[in-house]
């Protein structure tokens, strides 16, 4: 993986949050500097519901498609699934959990024009990470005390179970298993990253090698995580942190060198998001960034702000 200083740059696609990422000159921060989140902002409403984030985010960022389920389920995490039907076509899936219980849900959305393909029914968890990669779709267990566990679906099963009718359920392929943390999931090619929610300080996550199989091989050595970490997107050149906690309270979004283990690092930039950012994937250069505050759960708490759409990144997300 290349520590190469990169820029991102996307386009939005109905009702999403877009990134793309191109190299970025200019020169660093010492090594040694703080970490800071630009928060500047005009203080007013924003063009998406609430309060303004920060100017950073709202000039950069647009609604992209819609979220499906959110009457009922709170969405926590999303994935992109290149040539999902072997026809060419792209999926976004975001994975969702049951306000109140039951089964999870999987929702596709076509990358390209932002419908809802299909939806899929998989056994309770809270789903907070979703990743697809060598064939297999990754997905949160449902962790118990301090334990912590990977769902692994053949994406062959799920392509079926997508284009069928009604919402049909999708069995786990073997025994759940346990990682360090599963709060937060990301892949690059055959590599698979899994972290632990941490909103006392700073986490952790480790990398995974992905086998034909769908096996896991724990890789030696952990990664520095931010704190509150809710979403990763892994690219060429960096690792892309969402990070929240709460209704009322502001999320960030951190860019930091690909493959750092230390965050502290001079390149690492960080800005304000709306509150109740989650998951985080890359498509087609761009950066889609989804929000549980849409969902009916939220929405009666109030939230600072209501998004019910993936937000995509539209301009350079590393220079501000």
């Amino acid at each position: 993986m290349s520590t190469t200083p990169g820029r991102a740059r996307g386009v939005a696609i109905g009702g999403a949050l877009v990134l793309s990422i191109a190299p970025v000159a200019g020169p660093a921060a010492p090594a040694n500097a703080k970490i800071t989140c630009n928060s500047k902002s005009h203080g007013g409403g924003a063009w998406y519901q609430g309060k303004t984030a920060s100017n950073v985010y709202d000039t950069n960022f647009s609604a992209g498609p819609a979220v499906p389920g959110l009457r009922s389920y709170v969405p926590q995490a999303v994935a992109t699934w290149h040539n999902w039907d072997t026809a060419g076509h792209d999926l976004l899936v975001v994975s969702s959990y049951r306000d109140g219980g039951g089964k999870a849900r999987l929702f596709g959305i076509d990358a390209a024009t932002g419908k809802h393909v299909g939806t899929v029914a998989i056994a309770p968890t809270h789903a907070g990470g979703i990743t697809i990669t060598n064939g297999w779709a990754f997905v949160q267990g449902k962790d118990s005390g301090k334990k912590h566990y990977v769902r692994k679906y053949e994406l062959s099963e799920l392509r079926g179970k997508m284009t069928a009718k009604g919402t049909p359920y999708l069995k786990q392929i073997g025994k759940a298993r346990q990682v360090y943390g599963s709060a937060f999931l990301s892949s690059y090619g055959d590599n698979l990253f899994a972290g632990r929610f941490n909103d006392k300080g700073r986490g952790k996550m480790y990398r995974y090698t992905v086998a034909d199989t769908g096996a896991l091989k724990t890789q030696k050595g952990a990664y520095e995580v931010p704190t509150k970490t809710q979403g990763l997107l892994v690219t060429k050149d960096h690792f892309i942190y969402s990070t929240s906690l709460g209704n009322d309270n502001r999320s960030n979004i951190y860019v930091v060198a690909g493959g750092a283990r230390d965050i502290d690092v001079g390149s690492t930039k960080c800005f304000r998001a709306p509150s109740m950012a989650e998951g985080i994937t890359e498509y087609g250069g761009t950066a889609y960034v989804v929000y549980e505050s849409g969902s009916q759960k939220h929405i009666r708490k109030a939230p600072r702000n209501i998004i019910s759409n993936l937000q995509a990144k539209v301009a350079d997300i590393v220079s501000f």
